[in-house]
């Protein structure tokens, strides 16, 4: 089955999209699923990085996604397949589905951020107001990223559940080999013994201002806080909510290298995701997969992928975030059962599994074309 994919996340620094697909595209490989991938990018800018991805080939054409969607906001032209050539479906991996000639559809809607949250995205999430109609229309299959998501969806766009398929996000079994960096790599990276630890965009989202306050609100209540340590895109907005963090107890890491990534967060004393709303939290699976204490927003998402094991903390209480940083010192010395549940709870979400769902949603758009 010829499969043509949305590869355009896998342009650049990856965000949590790339990532998915990245992760995905392994587990298909990894199933032998007899799937073959034909990455399409809607860019004609940049390169999927060498090597690609075992299984895959390259759409023979690619074109500007702005052309496209001025194009397609008219009439539904031109198909996708004139850019990915003849394929059994089309995965829209980021939203947005094109037009199709024969190909059945299927679209991931990650997260409705750009409906729950409009103030916290820019122009082009906030035009999935109109998109993810157009795409769920066209599309055979829905793929949901938490049964959060599928649940919101459903109810949102009065769906058929059927048509909804539940592809949790899986974690790749590095983050369970992982270790902390070696005092060379932190020296290198400017990173103390301890710190707390953020992994993400720096955008409104994610909730930045309430975790710098509450981080300056324990500081002066236990000064042996560690510092807060950011890693990540530089992102967009006013990401700090109006409050700019302190130079001297915060860190801005920037974006880092998957292994670099892994080791800084097996070297945390926390973990802390912080976001007003999410779709899934890798950050979160991953610092468990890890063995790492996960200090976390009590939103929906974070209580159904952490299974009990992470903090969560209500999502713009200050002074609750402030009363946990300051009381990890007393939390840190567990005898290491947590530490083994946490990475124990984490191997249910495998790409494997997230690949067998998304090749059910495959064979049913196919026998729906």
């Amino acid at each position: 089955m010829r499969v043509g994919v949305d590869a355009t996340p896998l342009l650049g620094q990856r965000s949590g999209v790339g990532r998915y697909l990245s992760g995905l595209l392994s587990g298909l490989h990894e199933i032998d699923s007899g799937v073959e991938p034909v990455l399409t990018l809607f860019s004609i800018r940049g390169q999927v990085p060498a090597p690609w991805p075992p299984g895959t080939t390259p759409a023979p054409r690619r074109a500007p996604a702005r052309l496209l969607n001025r194009m397609w906001a008219r009439v539904p032209f031109p198909p996708v397949e004139l850019l990915t050539g003849k394929v059994d479906v089309f995965h829209a991996t980021n939203f947005v589905l094109p037009p199709l000639a024969r190909a059945g559809g299927v679209v991931t809607v990650h997260d409705l951020t750009y409906l729950r949250f409009p103030e916290t995205v820019d122009d082009q999430v906030r035009a999935y107001r109109h998109l993810v109609p157009d795409a769920l229309r066209r599309a055979a299959r829905v793929i949901a990223v938490s049964h959060t998501i599928a649940d919101e969806l459903v109810a949102e766009y009065s769906l058929a559940s059927e048509t909804v398929v539940v592809a949790p996000n899986g974690v790749d079994p590095e983050w369970g080999r992982s270790q902390p960096l070696s005092e060379e790599r932190r020296r290198v990276l400017g990173l103390p013994d301890r710190y707390l630890l953020f992994v993400g965009n720096r955008e409104p989202r994610k909730n930045l201002g309430t975790l710098i306050r509450a981080h300056a609100l324990a500081r002066r209540a236990d000064p042996d806080v560690p510092p807060l340590a950011l890693v990540g895109p530089a992102g967009w907005g006013d990401a700090w909510g109006g409050q700019q963090p302190d130079p001297e107890h915060t860190l801005l890491l920037g974006f880092l290298t998957d292994e670099d990534l892994r080791s800084t967060v097996a070297g945390a004393t926390a973990v802390c995701v912080p976001s007003l709303y999410e779709g899934f939290g890798l950050p979160v699976i991953e610092a468990m997969a890890a063995g790492v204490r996960v200090l976390a927003s009590d939103i929906p998402t974070h209580r159904e992928i952490s299974g009990g094991l992470a903090t969560l903390v209500p999502v713009q209480d200050v002074e609750a975030w402030s009363e946990v940083l300051v009381g990890l010192r007393h939390a840190e010395d567990d005898d290491g059962s947590a530490s083994t549940a946490r990475r124990a709870h984490t191997r249910a979400f495998t790409w494997e599994r997230s690949a067998r769902a998304h090749l059910e949603a495959y064979r049913a758009a196919a026998a729906h074309a």
